[in-house]
């Protein structure tokens, strides 16, 4: 290698050191594979749709997920952009006491028609409460092809009007909400939020995984 230095990071009880090694610069560490493998399933993504997004085959993905083998640093940036994370983010090298900020319009973010959505919470392991801010054009509808299922059996959201008049439908039942109204549903049913107003609409919605209903 013509002399260089390249590095290692390794990964020791959640902390990472830098150590200097020759002949590439690799991310060692089996937890860094478990912590792929949650953030993957939290984001309910199999591993061919990880490839697809990375460009890293599945089987190698699945080798860095049991820890038998390590990520260059380069696959592990691209592993880090597949799951919408920075590659500090992945590597928790910028997590302070186990707090994650994302910063006012960080979130991620998706669009389908006049439905837009941001999160606002990181795909953490472990996640059991996803809060996002959904925004609705005039005559647009959450729930839509591209949008993701129904949540979980037990999983219930609560959403809060921050403006607008949007209609909350759940299993065919409608529910008129105005600005500054909450409202509290079962979310492993079918349901959706409509604006059938002539303005826009915004809601904050916090789903949180729950016991299964008997």
């Amino acid at each position: 290698m013509g002399g260089k230095q390249m590095y290692v990071i390794t990964y020791r009880a959640m902390a990472v050191t830098v150590t200097e090694e020759r002949g590439g610069s690799l991310v060692e560490a089996p937890t860094v594979g478990v912590r792929i493998r949650a953030l993957r399933e939290a984001m309910g993504l199999s591993l061919r749709d990880l490839a697809d997004r990375t460009g890293v085959s599945a089987p190698m993905l699945s080798q860095v997920e049991r820890g038998e083998t390590s990520p260059t640093l380069a696959v592990a940036a691209r592993i880090a952009s597949g799951l919408e994370l920075t590659l500090s983010q992945l590597l928790r090298l910028d997590e302070d006491r186990h707090v994650v900020i994302v910063r006012r319009g960080e979130g991620r973010k998706r669009r389908r028609s006049g439905h837009r959505v941001e999160e606002l919470t990181p795909p953490l392991p472990g996640q059991r409460a996803d809060v996002s801010i959904h925004r609705l054009d005039p005559g647009a509808v959450t729930g839509g092809p591209g949008d993701p299922p129904l949540h979980e059996p037990g999983s219930r959201e609560t959403a809060v009007v921050l403006d607008g008049t949007p209609t909350l439908v759940v299993d065919g039942e409608a529910h008129e909400l105005r600005s500054g109204d909450s409202v509290t549903f079962d979310a492993d049913l079918a349901h959706h939020f409509e604006n059938n107003a002539s303005q826009p609409a915004e809601l904050l919605a916090v789903v949180a995984a729950g016991l299964r209903r008997s």
